[in-house]
């Protein structure tokens, strides 16, 4: 490669995907004298990029962090997915939606068309959540989990009011994203006589001052703080001796006759087990939907209490006679009575 530009730029790209590069490796991969690769990493120097020189017997040299931030060199897959991770960044519920817009649009500024083109046409119109999550707490919660460090913080209600009681404090373990809201996981000592896993709405966290307190990670039961988290939604547990993370499901679990063809029925009941939305969840396995023939489905569906799991049925808009449990049906009846009752009121 004659060009030095061009040469230049594959150079950075080479150091950018690797931690540590031997200098005589670098001139192989380049197809230049070794020399030409130390005048290539002081043109980069002058540029702003930190490239430091390796010690040991071969030399070689590593991208370090600066304190200003360079000219970035993406390749195009890597550009269109910093274009769409900042176009859907306002879903995430963090409160960045502004400046991903401005780093959207940076971005886009400097893409060749070929790529402008493409991510002009994906068409993102993306939610945002309820209630957006201070950057700046997100960060310190994520901080004090990466470092193992013992977390205080006061803790709001749902409506914004301050705590009134004692900062909390706890071992954060795992921040989780879900829905379009953050999670801490932690171990509470304040919980029962020996402690227990917490999990708190990172929205409504007020961290204080940084402990400095290391204390040893413990194992989080299942191995997977998404499939723990979502068992706690649920109301299920998760066994503390099973390493693949699988939840035991919701628990309650009916199975009823719907009057209505499973075609109409499987939008709303697929496998995000979204059917009437009462303690809907991703990825619900205990959902099954067996067409009975043009105009009856056999459905089983799964929810957090029997009578929720009553108002998911009974929401689904179609008659439905329910084939069990006993639970189920004792709650339908008592769903039925409540409904009247405010009919008539």
């Amino acid at each position: 490669m004659t060009d030095p530009s061009s040469r230049m730029l594959e150079l950075l790209s080479l150091l950018q995907v690797r931690r540590e590069w031997a200098g005589e490796v670098l001139a192989e991969r380049l197809n230049v004298s070794p020399r030409t690769v130390r005048r290539d990493v002081d043109r980069l120097r002058e540029l702003g990029y930190r490239v430091e020189a390796a010690r040991g017997p071969a030399g070689g040299y590593r991208l370090e962090a600066g304190s200003d931030l360079p000219p970035l060199l993406f390749d195009d897959e890597q550009a269109i997915a910093v274009a769409l991770a900042l176009a859907v960044a306002p879903a995430s519920g963090a409160d960045i939606a502004e400046a991903a817009t401005r780093a959207l649009a940076t971005v886009r500024q400097v893409m060749p068309a070929r790529l402008r083109g493409r991510v002009d046409a994906v068409a993102v119109t993306p939610t945002t959540a309820g209630t957006a999550v201070d950057p700046d707490v997100l960060v310190a919660v994520s901080e004090a989990t990466r470092a193992h460090e013992v977390l205080r913080f006061d803790y709001g209600s749902a409506w914004g009011e301050a705590a009134e009681r004692p900062a909390r404090r706890v071992e954060p373990h795992a921040v989780v994203a879900r829905n379009g809201r953050w999670y801490l996981l932690a171990w509470n000592d304040e919980v029962g006589d020996a402690g227990d896993w917490s999990t708190f709405r990172i929205d409504r966290m007020h961290p204080r001052a940084p402990t400095r307190l290391r204390f040893a990670p413990r194992e989080i039961p299942g191995g997977d703080p998404v499939a723990f988290l979502a068992a706690r939604f649920r109301g299920s547990n998760v066994d503390a001796g099973a390493n693949s993370g699988a939840t035991s499901g919701w628990p309650c679990v009916g199975t009823a006759e719907v009057a209505a063809p499973a075609r109409r029925l499987a939008p709303f009941v697929g496998a995000d087990g979204s059917a009437g939305g009462a303690g809907a969840s991703g990825g619900d396995a205990d959902t099954v939907l067996i067409e009975i023939d043009e105009s009856t489905s056999r459905l089983t569906l799964g929810s957090w209490s029997w009578r929720a799991l009553a108002a998911r049925f009974a929401g689904l808009d179609a008659e439905f006679r329910i084939q069990g449990p006993a639970e189920l049906s004792a709650a339908a009846r008592e769903l039925a009575a409540r409904l009247a009752a405010a009919a008539e009121g």
